[in-house]
């Protein structure tokens, strides 16, 4: 069997903290595994919106997740305090692809890790567009 691969919390660019609700806890007592995609979807979202200025209701460009992946490596459970460690792996013309992990605050070896690619297009065509020089400067910090 291979070794796990090591996750570290410093290897991740942005901790984003995230607040885990009773009902993330499944019918087993932890966080099902489903509700990790949305805790990486909104890590992004929230840093897209707070560093490069993604408008989600009105601007004319959104992004698309086109894939994702995770790995589970420990169970995490309401009330756990989590973070999500971002950074990017891979930044091109009109897309990115993140990679992603998700720690109890405490500890700096990851419950999970995962990727995701996000595609921006524009909103009214749903056409891919070149990524938005301020979109593209927040994730470059993240490479």
């Amino acid at each position: 069997m291979a070794e796990q691969p090591q996750h570290l919390r410093a290897d991740y660019r942005h901790l984003q903290p995230i607040t885990t609700r009773w009902h993330d806890n499944d019918i087993y007592g932890h966080v099902n595994n489903v509700v990790y995609y949305s805790y990486f979807d909104s890590a992004v979202n929230a840093y897209l919106i707070e560093r490069g200025g993604l408008d989600i209701h009105d601007g004319e460009v959104v992004g698309f997740v086109v894939s994702s992946s995770c790995d589970y490596f420990a169970s995490i459970a309401f009330p756990d305090a989590l973070e999500v460690g971002l950074r990017v792996a891979k930044l091109g013309n009109s897309s990115v692809q993140y990679e992603l992990a998700i720690f109890k605050t405490s500890e700096e070896q990851a419950c999970a890790a995962g990727r995701f690619v996000h595609v921006f297009v524009d909103r009214a065509s749903n056409r891919p567009v070149p990524i938005p020089a301020r979109l593209r400067e927040a994730l470059v910090a993240l490479g």
